[in-house]
């Protein structure tokens, strides 16, 4: 017994089986974690590995290239790219898509084990960061403060930071910008020479003193005691009793030699919230978490941590990305509605029933909600891309039930009994309507396949349209019949405003009907005409093409900027504030749409991993700013970013200045395109010529902006260059004599102060007036094993050079990067420009140029979807082969597939929207929309020739009782995606391409292939015929030949 029949049989068997899926579904989107983008398991673990007071070059030798050459052994690797800046170096290993990204952190942790021993004494163990979206900050609070700015790092971690982490779903609270607490041992270097001490004399005894030692038990009568020594400070001032030697018979206490500062770190970053000095608590969340509830409980806890905090420190929100995704959800949320909305009103206008209307659009909630169980079930989140797929259905999941009750309806008014009209119309089309719903599973399930960023965003959207159009295809074939039989009746007598209001309609779609007719009727008498005319159309749409721009994603507008500036190297903190207040006062005057503005500048502490990296300095400002949301403000954000562009010229004071729309340069899918060209070579002076003529070549470029060169300034530094020889003769050797120098000027961490559960830095060196001159460093005492003392100046020279800050490397080679946004005109204008003015340039030998940035993200991709697009068609064309029993039908069908393309092309140069990735994954949309269409229309037709009619009176009448289904069903369609293709809530920049390339295809291929289909299947059709007849005309002729043959024998 099939499907329909049973349902049609057994309704109550049938409602309570779909009741319990939507059940099960609104139960599941109850328990749904709210995100922007599905979960993502990114292709990148980062290394970093700090070495304190190492120039870029030393850690280039020393750190990075022995931590390379072993990496580089670990599987699945893509590309390794490194960092080396002062006092530390950043690896990030980029791996192949759809590897398990916890087998490769496994397989780095252990290559990291086996190099470590390689590594300089002082490095530390190398960090090893596994990125996600997890990694990325759900919420950055700002933090103003006054007086309690020297201890405001402690009041931030009690108050604010330990209950926030206590949020259920939180991963971590990291502060940044509020100096660390740091007790500093300041020595006096002429004491230490008159008493005949060392700095690490005196770090040793310090670390000795600030000790507790367990002395182990002992028995009194019947009791059991324990015995320890309590050693460690209570407080700082206690240090300086401690004895630290003897001079002439007499004790030499700490406070004899030094003094002892109870004090903040001495360079640490600083952060400004709106113009006042504070601090910046970053928030991120734990695995799976929902985004937009932790957010939530963080924002409702404010009000209570506020009142904790001393009455000159104020929290506020610099970023909250659950704005965004409320945002964002809500734009899609009204989409869904209203794409809803315009389905049932072409199914009420086609069909002209209030029941039939009902009973086609009950399938779209029920296959909507069916899938929120796979989302579930696979624990993922309810995200833009699974909302999307939703939008992108609503107009898809009804076409099969509009098939079955459309013919089902027509049973009826033929006299049928809805019952049998029910089972009878299902068996009829059930055929076709499994077949056009496997060639859309053919276009959407293969996405779950695509590797690459393209692959990791899609297979959602591909695993969720499929589940829908599977649900629809079984609601078509149980669900639908059976209402139809229940619902549906025979000669219906309608009121007379029915008749009023629907009259005209009814009369407007039969004159719809006889015209196509007509039109048929005429095409179908010149074929030749209609084959040409239609091939021509194609071929100019072709002709579009160059005129239609590429790009990798469109920018979106999600109210957020980031802010990079640099001043000249070695700038010192105070002067690069300076500077950046007054920017901040001016843009706080000009810019009404500025919420919130925070910058951060300053050399970051090591232990800071959030700062750490990201290029950080004295020199270096970092600013986020926050923008009102883009319904309430006129300008849009690349306008307001451009105007920002044009402010920082008249800043002659920032050598380099980059605005990032999305916060990040090039590092978002929402963000602007960026295109970075690599410049191989060793050489810098070589790498830094090419680099400056390649940066002017795009400076010239109509589109291009914040051209940048990734190598800074070259940094001054002082070199201590050592005498070997001379060194050997005191009994010294170089490492030795580099551990004195950097103990006095960088410090030696002697111990840790303990005070309320937290620890802190006891650091001794030399006073900050003893360090300010080359005779400071010149006049250092190192003493040698024997306890000879030899000053630096008599064992080396101190001579000052010029190191680049940073060393740039990729796959183990040296490169400088010159980077441009990309900014008005689509990205290939761009790349294309460059190009030429790039095969113009003299580039010496040994150095090369490569493409890379958005650019190359977007070829990856284009790659994959054209490979994509072939295997769908390859599928479909399978399908169809196997539901006609021919080759030649699924070939007429997909030559609509021509023209689906031509109007992707035509509406996109119309609509000025550039190809990417978006409107390519909607033109692969439309292989399966535009062939549901052939598949419906040519299945009528044959079944027509079956019962015996003509070619041509089978084209027309088959082309004139499919025109309805084949329109509504495209109008669906065409009306689901209008609201996201002139969506502009947030977010809608994003899918508004994918809309716009579906409505233009489908429109246009639509209109063609109910002329050109049904006139190649006249075509084909006749010349088979021909054929057949020259066949059996020959087999005739044998016939009678033979015949005459035998006679004659006969005879």
């Amino acid at each position: 017994m099939s499907i329909y029949s049973s349902a049609v049989k057994r309704p109550i068997m049938t409602t309570l089986c779909f009741i319990a899926v939507a059940i099960m579904g609104i139960f599941s989107l109850s328990k749904l974690p709210i995100d922007l983008y599905p979960d993502i398991d990114t292709n990148t673990i980062m290394v970093m590995t700090t070495y304190q007071g190492a120039s870029a070059q030393d850690i280039e030798q020393n750190v990075t290239r022995p931590l390379e050459n072993t990496l580089n052994a670990v599987e699945n690797l893509k590309h390794i790219t490194s960092k080396s800046r002062e006092n530390i170096s950043v690896i990030t290993l980029e791996f192949e898509y759809g590897k398990d990204i916890d087998v490769l952190t496994n397989d780095v942790r252990d290559k990291l084990d086996m190099v470590s021993s390689m590594l300089p004494d002082d490095a530390e163990t190398p960090i090893i960061f596994k990125f996600s979206t997890d990694m990325i900050p759900i919420v950055l609070l700002s933090v103003q403060a006054d007086e309690s700015m020297p201890g405001l790092y402690k009041i931030l971690d009690d108050a604010v930071a330990n209950p926030l982490a206590r949020v259920d779903g939180v991963g971590s609270v990291s502060i940044s910008g509020a100096p660390k607490r740091e007790i500093h041992i300041y020595v006096d270097p002429t004491r230490l020479e008159a008493y005949h001490l060392t700095i690490e004399q005196i770090s040793s005894i310090v670390a000795a003193e600030n000790r507790n030692v367990p002395g182990g038990s002992f028995d009194i009568g019947t009791e059991t005691y324990s015995l320890r020594v309590q050693g460690e400070f209570s407080s700082s001032d206690q240090m300086r009793n401690i004895v630290v030697g003897s001079y002439q018979g007499r004790n030499i206490y700490l406070s004899d030699v030094a003094r002892i500062d109870d004090s903040l770190e001495e360079r640490a970053q600083q952060t400004y919230n709106n113009g006042v000095k504070g601090a910046m608590i970053v928030i991120q969340k734990q695995s799976g978490a929902n985004s937009v509830e932790i957010s939530n409980k963080v924002m409702e806890m404010l009000p209570s941590l506020q009142k904790r905090l001393p009455s000159d420190v104020k929290l506020g929100v610099i970023v909250d990305t659950s704005d965004n995704i409320r945002n964002t959800i809500a734009s899609l949320v009204e989409t869904i509605l209203y794409a809803l909305l315009f389905v049932v009103i072409v199914v009420f206008v086609f069909l002209g029933r209030w029941r039939a209307t009902m009973i086609v659009a009950i399938t779209i909630p029920i296959s909507l909600i069916a899938s929120f169980i796979y989302l579930a079930m696979t624990g993922n989140t309810l995200n833009i891309v699974s909302l999307s797929a939703l939008s992108i259905s609503i107009g898809m999941v009804v076409d099969d039930a509009i098939v079955v009750l459309e013919n089902v309806t027509t049973h009826i008014e033929r006299g049928s009994d809805p019952k049998q009209a029910a089972i009878h119309g299902t068996n009829e089309v059930a055929v076709s309507v499994i077949a056009s719903t496997l060639t859309l599973i053919a276009v959407f399930f293969p996405l779950t396949l695509v590797t690459g960023m393209t692959g990791v965003l899609f297979q959602q959207l591909g695993w969720m349209v499929t589940i829908m159009m599977i649900i629809s295809t079984v609601c078509a074939l149980s669900l639908t019949p059976m209402l139809c039989s229940l619902l549906l009746r025979r000669n219906v007598k309608h009121g007379r405003i029915y008749n009023t209001l629907y009259t005209p309609i009814q009369r407007a779609l039969d004159s719809f009907d006889n015209g196509y007719a007509k039109l048929l009727q005429l095409v179908v008498s010149h074929k030749i005409v209609t084959v040409i005319i239609c091939v021509g159309i194609f071929v100019g749409s072709l002709m579009l093409v160059k005129h239609v721009g590429s790009e990798f994603f469109p920018t979106s507008d999600d109210a957020r900027l980031g802010v990079s500036l640099e001043m000249p190297i070695g700038t010192r903190v105070e002067v690069s504030q300076e500077a950046t207040s007054r920017l901040v006062e001016e843009w706080r005057g000009k810019y009404p749409e500025i919420k919130v503005i925070n910058y951060t500048t300053g050399q970051a502490s090591s232990d800071n991993t959030f700062a750490s990296l990201n290029d950080n300095g004295t020199h270096i400002v970092s600013m986020n700013i926050r923008l009102t949301d883009p319904g309430e403000r006129e300008r849009g954000i690349t306008d307001i970013a451009q105007s920002m562009r044009n402010d920082l010229k008249r800043y002659p004071e920032f050598k380099k200045a980059q605005v990032n729309v999305g916060g990040m340069r090039g590092g978002s899918m929402s963000g602007q395109a960026s295109i970075d060209y690599e410049i191989y070579g060793y050489d810098f002076a070589a790498t830094d010529s090419v680099a400056q003529q390649l940066k002017r070549v795009l400076e010239g470029i109509e589109g291009t902006a914040d051209v940048m060169i990734s190598r800074s300034d070259y940094q001054p530094e002082y070199q201590v260059d050592f005498d070997r020889e001379k060194l050997a003769i005191y009994g010294l050797n170089l490492t030795t004599a580099a551990n004195y120098l950097r103990n006095r000027i960088n410090g030696s961490t002697a111990s840790y102060f303990r005070e309320d559960g937290e620890e802190y830095d006891i650091k001794v060196m030399y006073a900050p007036e003893s360090r300010t001159s080359i005779e400071d460093i010149e006049n250092i005492l190192i003493y040698s094993s024997a306890g000879n003392a030899v000053r630096i100046r008599d064992v080396g020279r101190v001579v000052e050079r010029f190191n680049p800050p940073t060393i740039e490397r990729k796959d183990r080679e040296r490169i400088i990067t010159v980077s441009t946004i990309v900014q008005g005109v689509p990205m290939s204008d761009v790349v294309a420009a460059s190009q030429a003015g790039i095969d113009k340039m003299d580039i010496p030998q040994g150095i090369s140029i490569e493409l890379s940035g958005s650019y190359e993200d977007q070829q990856d991709s284009f790659g994959d979807l054209l490979t994509l697009a072939v295997l769908i068609i390859i599928l479909v064309y399978i399908v169809m082969a196997a539901q006609f029993e021919s080759y030649t039908y699924p070939g007429i069908i997909m030559s609509s597939l021509l023209f689906a393309f031509s109007g992707v092309f035509i509406i996109l140069f119309i609509t000025g929207h550039t190809l990417n990735v978006m409107s390519m994954i909607g033109a692969i949309m439309l292989i399966g929309i535009v062939v549901k269409n052939g598949i419906v229309l040519i299945d009528y037709i044959s079944l027509n020739r079956e019962r015996g009619m003509s070619i041509r009176s089978s084209v027309v009448l088959g082309g004139k009782s499919r025109l309805r289904p084949v329109v509504m069903t495209t109008l669906t369609t065409i009306l689901g995606m209008v609201p996201m293709a002139i969506g502009t809530g947030q977010g809608s920049e994003m899918w508004r391409p994918m809309g716009v390339a579906v409505i233009g295809g489908l429109t246009f291929s639509t209109i063609l292939t109910l002329l050109f289909v049904p006139v190649m299947y006249c075509i084909f059709a006749s010349t088979g015929v021909k054929r057949q007849r020259r066949k059996i005309h020959a087999a005739l002729k044998s016939k009678e030949e033979s015949n005459n043959q035998k006679s004659v024998i006969g005879k």
